[in-house]
């Protein structure tokens, strides 16, 4: 995506680095948004998932406007509930059980917005299964340390694989970020800009 303008990642998640890098995308800085992530009351998996986006966009492109930006939100959900970024074993452990046997779905929320100012999101919806739980692997998971400050309390592409025997949709909108739709929204901002910025 060659530009003129810098391209910016609101976002401080390594795993959204690597999967732009995955598809030839460095930004030239990353600058994630320090806003408040908790749901509001009765507020539903997806249009939680967009305000995230929407807002860690707006916080960073107040200081930014000359420049394509790209935020995100991954949200974990079992039926209207929306599990925490977990913070603590017992949370961890929490999740992992509610889980466990059952299917799920990961809400991916994409915001991108360019210096022509216009706003483009996509939602993306992933169905993810769980295996039943043992509470030996449960114990093994949580000792691994890799469920810190995840959604749902797990990471698809570490040790949880294992747990995961069906998943219906984008495995990367599950890591962080949907690569088509995320590439698609970029390349849209940036003909966008141009012709926009155009003298």
């Amino acid at each position: 995506m060659a530009t003129d303008f810098p391209f910016i990642l609101a976002s401080a998640s390594p795993r959204r680095l690597d999967l732009l890098a995955q598809i030839g995308l460095v930004p030239d800085l990353v600058l994630p948004a320090d806003i408040d992530e908790e749901p509001a009351s009765e507020e539903q998996p997806r249009p939680y998932a967009l305000r995230m986006a929407t807002s860690k966009l707006e916080a960073v492109r107040s200081h930014r406007q000359d420049a394509v930006i790209l935020a995100a939100d991954t949200v974990v959900a079992v039926g209207r509930r929306i599990l925490p970024k977990t913070e603590d074993e017992t949370e961890a452990r929490r999740c992992l059980n509610l889980l466990s046997g059952r299917r799920h779905r990961v809400i991916g929320a994409i915001a991108v917005a360019s210096p022509s100012r216009k706003i483009s999101t996509r939602l993306v919806s992933t169905v993810v299964k769980f295996k039943r739980l043992h509470p030996a692997e449960v114990d093994s998971y949580i000792q691994s340390g890799e469920w810190k400050s995840k959604a749902g309390g797990y990471a698809i592409q570490g040790l949880a694989a294992k747990f995961i025997p069906f998943l219906s949709g984008s495995y990367t909108n599950v890591v962080g970020l949907s690569l088509p739709e995320t590439a698609n929204l970029l390349n849209s901002a940036m003909a966008n800009s141009s012709k926009t910025l155009e003298p």
